[in-house]
């Protein structure tokens, strides 16, 4: 295996299968260098934030972001200051040097109001409300929970930035796909948008947009900006919404429908499409592209499919076959899980990771 070659940016995107030695490790670094000087080096910029017991949960969600993707990545991280000190020891150690950067912050809300948000739903949740206003130089961004992991390139789902018309500001996913099953359109006291609204787990945003848009609202005839909405709509509504932060931008796209694009289901596959039955065809037919374990599912019994996706990604080692050390030991996993709802439909699981492994070795191969 390539170790020590005074290049500490063998990350796991570079690293060979751990089988392979020798020259490979000069072939790499030469397609490494190539690649590079060929390609765009814009940065991909994503947001998380953490807040409690959520420090592996999000180191975990980073991992599978580096994997896979091919442009640059810069991290937000947004956590309690307690956390900082162990983000630096960990991230510090990935061995991901020249195509990752991260950047902490601390938890902040408008001083005026922030006992209000911080008190919202859970702790810090609210915090990806003020992402436009913080990261005033930050053009586009993808926020991401916590509970998230990527099954293939991060590029990908960035790439859907390009596809916005010249109204859209932001892209999520619905929050169902059958409304018989939907939270907002049975139990909502306030409005939210589509059918079934929308789910803000995975919150692909041209900030710059943004800023500059003007909101239409039901408080004033005026329309309001991003930075002056926020506060009289949960003024308005705060006894009436459930899921905080996510209820107050469903308020805002009902009101403002042509900013979002709305991204198919598996590109934020929850338990609930499955464990009620399959109802994300389009996982179905392509496989889950972004897996979002909420309730928290990675660290409990009740979804083991979930749980031996996250488990595998958590233990894989940088570097390592990811066949081997990664496809394989998770199929088996998830072959356990066929007496539950989504261990019935478990292929979807492993079905864009397979691709996404194949694509990666692929790049490797035509580098060499």
């Amino acid at each position: 295996r390539c170790k020590n070659l005074s290049v500490s940016f063998w990350n796991s995107y570079w690293m060979l299968p751990s089988d392979v030695c020798g020259m490979n490790c000069f072939w790499e670094a030469a397609f490494r260098y190539d690649y590079m000087k060929t390609h765009p080096s814009e940065k991909m910029h994503l947001a998380v934030v953490a807040c409690g017991e959520r420090l592996e949960e999000t180191v975990t969600m980073l991992r599978s972001a580096i994997i896979f993707s091919i442009k640059p990545l810069h991290f937000h991280i947004f956590a309690e200051d307690q956390l900082h000190e162990s983000f630096k020891d960990i991230l510090d150690e990935f061995p991901y040097e020249g195509k990752v950067n991260y950047t902490l912050y601390p938890i902040t809300f408008p001083s005026e109001s922030a006992a209000e948000w911080k008190k919202l739903f859970k702790p810090c949740a609210s915090q990806r409300l003020f992402l436009p206003l913080i990261l005033k130089n930050v053009d586009s961004l993808l926020y991401v929970d916590t509970d998230i992991l990527f099954l293939r390139p991060v590029d990908d789902i960035w790439s859907f930035l390009g596809k916005f018309n010249s109204t859209q500001i932001a892209a999520m996913a619905p929050e169902h796909e059958e409304p018989r099953i939907g939270w907002y359109n049975r139990f909502a006291r306030h409005p939210y948008y589509g059918v079934t609204g929308i789910n803000s787990g995975v919150m692909l945003m041209n900030m710059t947009r943004i800023r500059r848009k003007y909101f239409k609202n039901d408080m004033t005839p005026v329309r309001l900006q991003w930075g002056e909405i926020l506060m009289p709509l949960l003024k308005k509504y705060k006894l009436n919404i459930t899921w905080g932060d996510q209820d107050l931008l469903n308020i805002m796209f009902f009101h403002n429908p042509e900013s979002l694009y709305v991204f198919p289901c598996q590109w934020n596959y929850r338990p609930d499409h499955c464990i009620y039955g399959s109802n994300c065809k389009a996982a179905e037919e392509e496989g889950i592209f972004i897996l979002h374990g909420n309730r928290g599912v990675y660290h409990d019994d009740k979804q083991p499919t979930f749980r031996a996706v996250y488990e595998a990604i958590k233990n894989y080692l940088f570097g390592e076959d990811l066949v081997h050390s990664l496809l394989q030991p998770l199929e088996r996993e998830l072959q356990k899980t066929t007496h539950t709802y989504c261990g019935r439909v478990y292929k979807v699981f492993i079905k864009q990771l397979t691709k996404s492994i194949r694509d990666l070795y692929a790049r490797r191969s035509k580098g060499r």
